[in-house]
């Protein structure tokens, strides 16, 4: 199915339509405490208090939201002046982090509508707007009012507010409807709110997936066009949008949507690369997405170290296979896999800064998949005890699912594990019966015959 829809409205209103409580199902009932004392003391010292984004969209369609942000006409100082468990963070956008009990509650100052910026790296006249020449904010901390803050948001069903002083809500972008039609629509023009900021492309991506919405036709458009900026994107902030894109329950189709917009080529250009012609490795990394969000839904922990085995997988082994041929026995070993990984990540986090806690993870998982092929002796039986064993293990059921390795590889290990340690070391000494790679002999060198002299 098509992710596109076609655009027929424009976003544009002067003011916004306010929706009176009786009209709509937003209820405080559903609305975090935390968010709700938030929002009480802001308006109780005098300050305008909305809820805003998400949070209100998730609540008109019936979800239960994970973030609840709040956005007011007070400065980030002034709302620290009123908490004392507040703290501001940012650079690109200075906010404040109030916390709440184990809630942190974000909030935000009204931002000031934008203004026309010189061809080369501009900044306002009080300093506080930096953009670059492709138009990208890289710093700005503008303070307006909600009638201006509105188009600094980005899609329409994210620019509703929830006014804390009458529980109505005000629709400037008809926000409302597209949310109830499940259209995802920027506000304002797409080229132009992309080369603001390039990761809005990526958001887009994970918003369709993640609320299966489709994508207003104007606002896919430009995206196979402006793809590239996203290369202009620094590597830390990439990271944070990649687990966000794979690890909340939506991976799989967000995969997808990369690939259609070609996105993932940004991201993880290797993988793309081999997709194209390796069928099984579509496959594994389709299904490894699968599972981590089975994983997700059912509240099952996930790790950005088990993801990344998967999407750098199918580069490692190939070029972990290149290395195979040209050894004797034609088996992929530890080291092999190894290097390959270094070789590959070391492309990867140039893009996308992937920390070494999990990348060294991710690192050992895939080099343990060398170990499984050799289920003969007393020494096999070690990686039993490694600490990666269980991640690297689920990833060789991942494989066999597949059909990267035989299914009857992955039945040996599960049923290993359930013996005893007297079974296991019968199970490995018992000779003949298992189909297991040739071992590598050393040549013996015959010795140089000395020529005899006439």
């Amino acid at each position: 199915m098509s992710s596109i829809q076609s655009d027929n409205s424009s976003t544009h209103r002067s003011g916004p339509v306010v929706i009176p409580r009786a009209l709509h199902a937003v209820s405080r009932r559903a609305i975090s405490p935390a968010a709700l004392k938030v929002l009480y003391r802001l308006k109780d010292a005098g300050y305008q208090a909305f809820l805003v984004g998400g949070a209100v969209r998730d609540l008109l369609l019936g979800r239960t939201p994970k973030d609840f942000d709040v956005v007011t006409n007070a400065h980030p100082e002034q709302v620290r002046d009123l908490f004392r468990s507040c703290r501001l963070i940012g650079r690109r956008f200075h906010l404040a982090h109030v916390r709440v009990g184990p809630e942190i509650i974000e909030v935000a100052t009204f931002r000031a509508a934008h203004t026309v910026v010189d061809e080369d790296n501009s900044v306002d006249e009080d300093s506080r707007r930096v953009t670059d020449n492709h138009g990208r904010i890289l710093r700005d901390n503008l303070y307006g009012t909600i009638d201006e803050d509105i188009w600094r948001r980005d899609f329409t069903a994210n620019a509703l507010y929830y006014n804390i002083a009458d529980y109505s809500i005000w629709d400037y972008a008809n926000g409302v409807t597209d949310a109830e039609e499940r259209v995802l629509k920027l506000i304002g023009d797409p080229e132009t709110r992309y080369r603001e900021d390039p990761v809005r492309m990526l958001r887009a991506v994970r918003f369709a997936a993640k609320l299966d919405f489709k994508i207003d036709t104007a606002t896919a458009v430009p995206i196979n066009k402006l793809a590239h900026m996203i290369d202009s994107v620094p590597a830390a902030r990439l990271f944070d949008e990649v687990n966000k894109l794979f690890l909340s329950g939506s991976g799989l189709q967000s995969f997808m949507l990369l690939r259609e917009y070609g996105l993932l080529a940004h991201l993880f250009n290797d993988l793309e690369n081999i997709l194209s012609s390796d069928e099984t490795s579509q496959r594994l990394v389709e299904q490894g997405l699968s599972n981590t969000d089975e994983r997700v839904r059912a509240d099952k922990s996930v790790t950005p170290a088990f993801l990344f085995a998967v999407l750098l997988w199918p580069a490692v082994r190939k070029q972990s296979m290149l290395h195979a041929r040209s050894q004797e026995n034609g088996q992929l070993d530890f080291g092999a896999i190894q290097d390959a990984f270094d070789n590959v990540c070391s492309r990867v986090v140039r893009r996308v800064a992937v920390p070494k806690r999990f990348s060294l993870t991710s690192r050992e998982v895939l080099a343990l998949q060398s170990r499984f092929d050799y289920r003969s002796g007393r020494r096999s039986l070690r990686v039993l005890d490694h600490p990666r064993f269980r991640a690297a293990y689920d990833f060789l059921l991942l494989r066999a699912a597949v059909g990267e390795v035989d299914q009857e590889v992955a039945d040996w290990w599960t049923e290993i594990q359930t013996m005893s340690p007297e079974a296991r070391i019968e199970k490995v000494e018992t000779p003949g019966g298992l189909n297991l790679p040739a071992a590598r002999k050393k040549r013996r060198r015959s010795p140089r015959r000395l020529s005899s002299s006439p």
